[in-house]
């Protein structure tokens, strides 16, 4: 399937199912934000790397507008809905301030093993016990995927991206499972080093050689 869509093209990865939130304030934005909010249409935001339009992203549909402001600023939440591929970008659209692209909707599979899956929830879960930080993912581990887990590992914006661009979940897990079985270690290490540097200059109790046996007799 080919078609037209508006783009708002952002320097971030968004995923399908994601919750996003937007605060919308540039003029052209407005314009399209509120021309598909009163429509129910969704629109595509693509990804910028080093202020360079990416060829994938996804399409996003808008659940609620938050807050109109005077200005006509808005404050939008919107979710994840299916991944695009940009065939070709149309920078001017007659009438409009915004642009737009004419885009298809890769095949996607979304097969894995569970035990696969639960492998790597775990070492998420060890990976964040480490780090002593939380997550509540809002589903059960065993509906986790990919897209619930890759924001939250440490990969950087051009690794997300990568993610986005593998179209099946065996490989996406993979990606992820690599990535933590590098992290983890050096977690590790410096977990040992923060003790390290922690139990300098406290008192502790060291023990010294034993008395040397008197040497020679009478």
């Amino acid at each position: 399937m080919t078609n037209f869509i508006p783009i708002f093209p952002l320097n971030i990865v968004v995923y399908p199912d994601e919750q996003l939130n937007l605060h919308i304030f540039e003029p052209r934005y407005k314009q399209l934000i509120a021309e598909c909010y009163e429509s129910g249409r969704e629109f595509g935001i693509p990804t910028v790397i080093n202020n360079e339009l990416q060829d994938f992203g996804t399409l996003v549909r808008i659940t609620e507008r938050s807050k109109l402001y005077e200005s006509g600023e808005m404050d939008i939440k919107t979710r994840g809905e299916k991944v695009f591929r940009i065939l070709q970008v149309i920078e001017e659209v007659p009438d409009k301030l915004y642009g737009g692209a004419i885009v298809n909707y890769p095949q996607t599979f979304e097969d894995a093993k569970p035990e696969v899956r639960r492998l790597l929830v775990a070492a998420v879960r060890e990976l964040h016990r480490m780090l002593k930080v939380s997550k509540d993912f809002k589903k059960e581990d065993d509906d986790l995927r990919s897209y619930d887990l890759a924001h939250h590992v440490g990969l950087t914006l051009e690794e997300e991206y990568r993610l986005l661009n593998f179209l099946d979940e065996r490989q996406r897990l993979e990606f992820l499972k690599q990535h933590i079985s590098k992290v983890l270690p050096l977690v590790s290490e410096m977990e040992k080093l923060k003790e390290k540097i922690q139990l300098n200059g406290h008192f502790r109790n060291l023990g010294g050689l034993s008395p040397l046996s008197p040497q020679g007799g009478t």
